[in-house]
């Protein structure tokens, strides 16, 4: 099948002869702006997609996906029961009871306000990952009672335990200040534990503010009898959570009230969605930039083609097949930038940890700090359908820019182009 001739010209002038090499670096220069706000595009969302979904899987992976309280003092006394219910509803996949309460933690060398979490060892691994972010002991080990003068168990962070300069296996005093009332006034509860355990979950704000008890030595030390706080409630979709946390709700009535993942970080994921916006907007003007360069290509070669233009328009072109000889050049040009940065940065974004890690050994300091970013990896997540759309807004960006001087090339007349030759 033969060649449309409007194709053929339109690849013909991509070739600068030796007179047009100022058009062809121009050409060169719009091919490299697609390229490169193509690849920074698809780079920087990846970042930010793996950015969340880490933060989210640390999130998760700490915390349950739906929590269920109870209002008023005193938490759920019948936890067992209830427990036993919500594992009945769809999408549950299984519950645990907890007791939260904040306190201070203090060692021989250092002293620290904390978060601290009663669990149950048995089913606290079924609805988080705490138990899979042990990095020294054992989350079985605060099975242990602090009865017969044994010393209960406490598992901490790592940032925690090395600002506490405590090391598995050595002693740290809890401190409540919801003590006791005694005729000398209140009396902060005050109980030695012994870490048997050191988790790493990989968010430094959560690896230096939180600690986990038994639920029974909790129970104990807050006398909080036989109730809890709370139940963490896993489902089998995070995504449908809040809807599974309304059926609960709903079903349990008051004073019973739940909150779901989503809403307990929700300022945490709106700035994250926001940020990823405006980086989109601001890398899309990039291409923006360069559909702009392929508009004053196509003029420059229009101008240096005006008798061209003419003789086809004498010899029967009509003005859509001139209009589209300058659309196929321009689209020529954003498709090659659109490909390469495409290709190019869906090859950086998989590797960007290994990009990274060269990157800081050739500088010499450190690109992605840890301790800033609450991260212990550079994350970079490739969605297929960012790329999809990056490529297609890239490529209707080109084709617009290529109109105007396209159109402005079909309505050439003829006489005039060819009066003084």
């Amino acid at each position: 099948m033969p060649m449309p001739y409007e194709l053929f010209i339109g690849l013909r002038y991509l070739k600068a002869k030796r007179k047009q090499f100022f058009i062809s670096i121009i050409t060169i220069i719009s091919i490299a702006g697609v390229f490169l706000g193509v690849m920074a595009l698809i780079i920087v969302l990846a970042v930010m997609n793996g950015f969340e979904t880490d933060i989210k899987e640390k999130i998760l992976g700490t915390y349950s996906h739906i929590i269920l309280l109870k209002q008023g003092q005193g938490g759920i006394s019948d936890y067992p029961a209830v427990i036993e219910q919500v594992k009945g509803y769809e999408r549950v996949v299984s519950a645990s009871p907890f007791i939260y309460n904040q306190v201070m933690l203090t060692s021989k060398s250092n002293v620290s306000g904390v978060v601290i979490r009663g669990i149950d060892p048995d089913t606290a691994g079924e609805v988080s990952n705490i138990a899979r972010s042990i990095m020294e002991g054992s989350l079985s080990d605060l099975k242990q009672h602090g009865g017969s003068g044994a010393i209960a168990g406490i598992v901490v962070g790592r940032e925690l335990a090395r600002h506490l300069g405590a090391f598995l296996h050595d002693p740290i005093t809890v401190i409540s200040p919801m003590g006791h009332v005694t005729p000398m006034g209140m009396v902060p509860r005050m109980k030695q534990f012994k870490v048997v355990g050191i988790f790493n979950i990989g968010m430094y704000e959560y690896d230096s503010s939180l600690a986990y008890i038994s639920l029974e030595e909790a129970q104990r030390f807050f006398d909080m009898g036989d109730a809890v706080t709370g139940i963490g409630i896993k489902v089998d979709d995070v995504y449908k959570a809040k809807e599974v946390a309304g059926i609960i709700q709903g079903n349990l009535g008051f004073p019973y009230w739940t909150k779901d993942w989503m809403e307990m970080n929700k300022n945490l994921f709106s700035a994250l969605r926001l940020e990823k916006v405006i980086m989109f907007i601001i890398l899309f003007l990039i291409v923006f930039v360069a559909a702009f360069n392929i508009v004053s290509t196509l003029i420059m070669v229009v101008m240096e083609k005006n008798k061209d233009i003419a003789i086809l328009k004498s010899i029967g072109a009509s003005a859509r097949s001139i209009m589209k000889i300058f659309i196929i050049e321009g689209l020529i040009i954003g498709m090659v930038g659109t490909i390469l940065g495409a290709l190019s940065g869906m090859l950086a974004a998989v590797n960007m940890e290994t990009i990274a890690g060269y990157v800081e050994r050739v500088l010499g300091f450190e690109v992605f700090p840890r301790d800033v970013y609450y991260l212990d990896r550079f994350p970079s997540e490739l969605n297929p359908l960012d790329v999809v759309i990056i490529v297609v807004v890239a490529m209707v960006l080109c084709f617009l820019a290529t109109l105007y001087p396209s159109w402005k090339a079909s309505r050439l007349d003829p006489v005039e182009a060819l009066r003084y030759e």
